[in-house]
């Protein structure tokens, strides 16, 4: 049988060509054309001839799915964009074919993926002396080598599985041959052990060619590896010793330091005074130098940002005072909110009872199923908080914990309480609202719903300086009342009830009411409202949440205002995801600030030099656009702590929320019997006790309600019956109930 030669492999190695035969439709059927393999890209051609002028269509490998029909034919598809249906003429050719686009793809796929990981990588500064550069021409090659290594590793698989394929197949042919008997079939039977045979020997030679061009690689480079990895340990012990003089020295400089400050002020050095000044100044010089402008970065929906010219960068760099009376915001301004506390003289400093060491693990979640179609479909258009979900969809925390939690970043608020400018608070009060929304972001969990009357108690005054209260006041509508009061000046409270709806595929909650925050140094009176939470792939898909709406921070005092919007997630959008922007403007309307970031990581701000109208946006609105100074940080998310995704990705804050503690109101939320058979992991037990506490509640409405109408609806009192039925609404309002327990 002679071998075909439709598949001819060039010198290189990587091109390969030959005829095969292409499916065009039903009348002309399959049709012969010229195939060349190059690069990850397969192309035909009706004859050779037209190679060099026309190129009739080209698959990427990379993406495409290589099948095998039967013997002779095969189909590559392209995600059903493009699909070839081609057929060879033997057996051994189209097994060819397979080997080397099977080889062409794993090729393709591992220079698309270092592609993409070398272009993430930001371009280094050439070295400053032959020793970096030697370095960093070492760890090319290094990595060159590595990816060639790779590369034959990759291709001793592929072969590795063709030969089992073929193996496998040539040993049934073999043990089928056995079993015929002198006849007809015998010479069919011969030829298919012989075209496997064949086969088999092609996958062979590759496997042989790919092992021993591995085996030289490994040898050539061992011992470079070798020699490289003994200067790595070298440069290590080098390394850790330098570390270990640095902290010596550092040891040193602050031991001096500490005792350079306790001095009087008469005493100090005038040498060093004029030093420190001199160095101050140099700092301000320094800074002109910098480049203190940023790109601009496009809204689509309100406004955009762009550099401002550089004549108010040398004038804010040359005038920090000046900067300071103008806009409030300052270099001095932020390290003296960087500094908060540090003052050795100060209070906090002076404090020498021991502060409570809280806990910073929780048991594990267990992994419960449960069919969530099930409850749900029969709850659409129903309000939440009256359908009664399991504890498999809750997080063992209240919705009054909850609420405590939008303290988590409250330093923004004790900067904000430190700011000389109206205008430079309102950033850090609207950077506060945005950061209550940063644990919510892989918080799919329901909280529990509290009990009328039932309270929690955030007591931080020793470690944060501020004390938190909640309160459940109403059961329908669920409404609740927080406030919270600090040492550094300030003071929050907020009425928050919710209206929810399952639209099937999505769960909108509305949070009604409104936040208020008071400054005492200032007198600044700001409120705000928040956003609509979206719980989306309620019943198919992995749970996500998205927060969208707008804010409008509002200082009573000044008239100044923020509005925030914070943009729905779009799959269309190029716009990143869980974006906020804002501006903060004065009471005649004057943009000072503009806020920009993403409601769970950070928020950034940046002082308006000009504003002026730009051209038309997408929606026919004329945009705004805002040049700017160099953008700074005003918050950013703290890191969940170690093994948060088994802890229902509570923040650190969130796992000392239910630590029992002592001297806690009896209607506390750390005494509720479900939620704690919850956190230990009795699931069972904690549906049992949420079922009956949500009953109990019930009954007692319902027994509450019963008495208010009788009263009401007595003839002869008139006005009396009303003054009784509300007085017998007080009354039951003030009951608590505690494990099932009514006081």
């Amino acid at each position: 049988m002679s071998e075909p030669k439709a598949l001819t492999p060039t010198p290189a190695g990587d091109t390969y060509k030959g005829w095969l035969f292409k499916w065009t439709n039903y009348i002309k059927g399959y049709q012969r054309r010229w195939f060349v393999l190059s690069n990850g890209l397969l192309s035909y051609y009706r004859t050779q001839a037209e190679m060099g002028h026309t190129c009739r269509g080209t698959i990427n490998l990379a993406t495409a799915n290589i099948a095998v029909e039967d013997s002779c034919n095969f189909v590559i598809s392209n995600g059903g964009a493009q699909t070839y249906h081609l057929k060879a003429s033997s057996e051994v050719e189209r097994q060819r074919w397979i080997t080397a686009l099977e080889l062409a793809k794993a090729k393709a796929v591992r220079n698309q993926a270092e592609s993409d990981d070398s272009g993430d990588e930001c371009p280094t500064s050439p070295p400053t002396s032959g020793q970096g550069g030697g370095a960093r021409n070492s760890n090319s090659e290094v990595q060159s080598t590595l990816r060639t290594l790779g590369s034959k590793v990759e291709d001793l698989s592929t072969c590795n599985d063709l030969i089992a394929k073929h193996g496998s197949a040539l040993q049934r042919s073999l043990s089928e041959l056995e079993g015929v008997r002198l006849g007809g079939d015998t010479d069919g039977k011969i030829r298919q052990v012989t075209e496997r045979a064949t086969l088999f020997r092609i996958t062979s030679n590759a496997m042989i060619n790919a092992c021993r061009d591995f085996l030289s690689l490994a040898q050539a480079h061992s011992k470079r590896w070798q020699k490289a990895l003994h200067s790595e340990r070298d440069q290590r012990i080098r390394l850790e010793e330098t570390l270990e003089q640095l902290a010596k020295q550092h040891n040193h400089l602050e031991r001096a330091f500490r005792g350079a400050t306790i001095l009087p002020l008469s005493q100090s050095n005038p040498a060093l005074d004029s030093k420190s000044s001199g160095s101050v100044k140099g700092d301000a010089s320094d800074e002109d130098d910098e480049n203190e402008f940023f790109d601009a970065m496009e809204d689509p929906a309100g406004f955009i940002t762009v550099p401002a010219d550089p004549k108010y960068h040398r004038r804010s760099g040359s005038n920090v005072s000046g900067l300071s009376t103008e806009t409030g915001i300052d270099d001095q301004s932020l390290c003296d909110e960087q500094s908060l506390g540090s003052n050795p003289e100060s209070p906090q400093s002076l404090e020498v009872e021991p502060v409570r060491k809280r806990r910073t693990k929780i048991p594990d979640k267990p992994n419960y199923s449960l069919n969530l179609w099930s409850i749900m479909k029969n709850c659409i258009g129903k309000e939440l908080s009256k359908i009664p979900m399991p504890v498999n969809f809750n997080e063992p925390i209240s919705m009054l914990q909850r609420l405590s939690e939008d303290l988590e970043y409250y330093e923004l608020l004790d900067k904000a309480a430190k700011c000389q400018s109206s205008l430079e608070q309102l950033c850090y009060v609207a950077a506060f609202t945005v950061s209550s929304y940063s644990t919510t972001v892989h918080r799919t969990g329901k909280p529990f719903n509290p009990l009328l009357g039932e309270t929690y108690e955030l007591d931080r005054l020793r470690e944060s300086g501020y004390r938190s209260l909640c309160e459940q006041v109403s059961h329908h509508p669920p409404a609740a009342a927080h406030h919270a009061i600090s040492e550094r000046g300030w003071t929050l409270r907020q009425e928050i009830s919710l209206a929810s709806k399952f639209r099937g595929k999505y769960l909108s909650i509305m949070p009604l009411g409104s936040i208020q925050c008071m400054f005492e140094k200032s007198n600044n009176h700001y409120s705000w409202k928040k956003v609509t939470t979206t719980v989306h792939n309620i019943i198919v898909g992995k749970l996500w949440i998205d927060q969208s709406g707008e804010i409008d921070v509002v200082n009573h005092r000044t008239g100044d205002r923020c509005h925030l919007k914070f943009a729905p997630y779009s799959y269309f959008s190029r716009d990143v995801a869980r974006k906020v922007t804002g501006v903060v403007a004065d009471k005649e309307g004057k943009a000072h600030y503009v806020l920009s970031g993403t409601w769970d990581e950070k928020m950034e701000f940046s002082r308006v030099m000009q504003s002026n109208k730009g051209e038309n946006g997408t929606e026919g609105k004329q945009k705004t656009v805002y040049q700017t100074l160099k953008a700074k940080e005003l918050w950013k998310k703290n890191p969940l702590p170690e093994g948060a995704e088994t802890m229902y990705y509570f923040s650190s804050l969130a796992l000392t929320l239910n630590e029992p503690e002592e001297g806690v109101a009896p209607t506390d939320s750390r005494r509720r019997p479900d939620q704690q058979l919850m956190e230990a992991g009795r699931w069972d037990e904690a549906n049992a006790e949420k079922q009956r506490l949500e009953e109990k509640q019930r009954s007692v409405r319902r027994e509450r309600e019963r008495e208010a109408q009788q009263a009401a609806n007595l003839p002869e009192e008139g006005a009396e019956g009303v003054e009784v039925a509300e007085d017998v609404r007080e009354r039951k309002r003030r009951w608590r109930q505690v494990g099932g327990k009514t006081k």
